[in-house]
């Protein structure tokens, strides 16, 4: 009897020891699954933040070229419209085109 609860003792120390060391390595495994899921997150937030940014630089460029375009339309119908004014008459345009002949480098 004795040696039945001696057996039954060592059987129970052995079950504590080997549930101690599943626990400590499921742990251990935990530990390093959180550890990469925070590594992953990391890379994909980096990643997500670098397009956007490269977004918002394109859509920065584009209104900006949209911009200058619509400056240099309004420019050109400005010009137009002073150009016209100004050659309302004959002696206006040849007033102008003697003025830009003068100002002309012909070398």
């Amino acid at each position: 009897m004795e040696t039945l609860q001696e057996d039954n003792q060592k059987i129970l120390k052995e079950a504590r020891a080997e549930r101690e060391s599943l626990l400590k390595e499921a742990r251990k495994t935990g530990a390093e699954l959180v550890d990469q899921a925070k590594k992953d997150a990391q890379v994909e937030a980096q990643k997500i933040l670098t397009q956007a940014q490269e977004a918002i630089e394109n859509e920065k460029r584009a209104a900006v070229n949209e911009l200058k375009n619509q400056v240099a339309v309004i420019a050109m119908d400005i010009a137009e419209k002073v150009v016209l004014k100004e050659l309302d008459n004959k002696d206006q345009q040849l007033k102008l085109v003697d003025t830009l002949l003068k100002d002309a480098d012909l070398k």
